[in-house]
């Protein structure tokens, strides 16, 4: 039975489960979990918003801190192989 108010999770926002709550706002849950890197900066696995606009824009913010951060640890990990940890942190710092 559908309330007319139900959204397509699936064409929505791709990855991310969509919920409308009893009182009308949007919130989105990743469906896949974060990185640790990711989680570590900040990213949120489920957000909410008042619009399904503004629901999209959040979980873009979301995605790109959790870009960002895998980037820098890939970045680390690339350059720590040899070195010590100190080391390569002090490269991707500098």
């Amino acid at each position: 039975m559908s309330d007319g108010r139900s959204t397509n999770p699936e064409s929505a926002i791709p990855g991310w489960r969509l919920i409308l709550s009893d009182a009308g706002r949007l919130w989105a849950s990743r469906e896949e979990p974060f990185s640790l890197a990711a989680f570590h900066a900040g990213a949120e696995g489920t957000v909410d918003a008042d619009s399904l606009e503004a629901l999209q824009a959040e979980t873009d913010r979301q995605e790109a801190i959790a870009e960002e951060a895998n980037t820098q640890e890939a970045v680390v990990t690339e350059t720590a192989a040899g070195q010590t940890w100190e080391q390569a942190l002090g490269q991707v710092i500098s």
